[in-house]
């Protein structure tokens, strides 16, 4: 699995490539929908601690089948706990987020990782620095995220002011897990190793963090519910994962990272059809600048 990170970081997305993380980003902006759904019957930590046991298992059963080794002594233990406690951090935030703010702003906010993944990888991986387009599609991406901020500062309460900050904190966390993996020795191993050490870490943090506050757990199990959480555990904690993981591995990571900016338009349109969440005309002016700013950035 192994690529030198000179390699990667000259290598330029292909057609397929690009067409995967579009189609990542749809299903990561139905996620934070189906987190919102899920939330309604179990309560935010117990549940993005499920989705981690449960992703961690299929991760098992999947390298026992293909016979890759999960636990192997090769310096990777220190970074992969890391990268777990970042993990931890960011669904943490988010869960939590998701119980002050709207799906649609959530999805805006998550995913200005890219902002971070820029930052980190200019100053700490080869080759992966700042030029004048990724500048100017990074800016124009950061504009059309202050342009949706700015409408919660406009709200009578805190509340979903606390929650797009929550929201921004996990971006951050998922931008800083992303440079990690890229810049350490994660970068050089399974992608499904690398999942495995931040699902069993989350996995253990946030169902004990769910026990310790008290949280009431299972309040609700109808269909609607288990549905949206074996959505997360399948599809997005398991499945795209690996994926994502695969394609920092081979990747420049600003360039993958920057696709991240395409989650918004799944997302909020996503939370507007099935949660009707309110859709202005400064969320969508937003994420034209964001669609800009990938343009801009990944252009030849």
């Amino acid at each position: 699995m192994g690529v030198t990170s000179i390699t990667a970081e000259n290598r330029h997305l292909g057609l397929g490539a690009s067409l995967t993380l579009v189609g990542l980003c749809a299903m990561w902006g139905l996620a934070q929908v189906a987190i919102k759904v899920g939330n309604s019957g179990i309560s935010p930590l117990l549940q993005a601690g499920l989705r981690s046991v449960g992703a961690t298992l299929l991760v098992v059963a999947w390298c026992r089948s293909r016979g890759i080794r999960l636990i192997v002594r090769d310096g990777t233990l220190v970074p992969g706990i890391l990268a777990g406690v970042l993990f931890t951090a960011e669904f943490l935030l988010l869960y939590w987020g998701l119980d002050y703010t709207t799906a649609a702003r959530s999805t805006i906010f998550l995913n200005s990782s890219p902002f971070f993944v820029a930052i980190g990888a200019h100053w700490v991986i080869p080759g992966d620095r700042f030029s004048t387009a990724k500048v100017v599609g990074l800016i124009a991406a950061f504009v059309g995220v202050i342009v949706a901020f700015s409408d919660s500062l406009q709200l009578p309460t805190l509340r979903a002011l606390i929650g797009d900050i929550m929201c921004l904190g996990a971006a951050a966390a998922w931008g800083a897990t992303t440079v990690l993996i890229k810049a350490t020795s994660l970068a050089r191993i399974a992608p499904e190793r690398t999942l495995a050490y931040q699902l069993v870490v989350s996995s253990v943090a946030l169902c004990t963090g769910s026990w310790l506050l008290g949280e009431p757990g299972i309040t609700n199990a109808n269909w609607l519910v288990i549905s949206a959480l074996l959505y997360q555990i399948i599809g997005v904690a398991f499945g795209s994962y690996l994926v994502w993981f695969w394609l920092i591995a081979h990747y420049p990571a600003s360039r993958v990272a920057s696709f991240v900016f395409l989650t918004p338009l799944f997302g909020v349109f996503a939370a507007a059809i099935l949660l009707h969440d309110h859709v202005n005309a400064a969320l969508i002016a937003s994420l034209l600048l964001i669609a800009g700013g990938i343009y801009i950035i990944n252009r030849p």
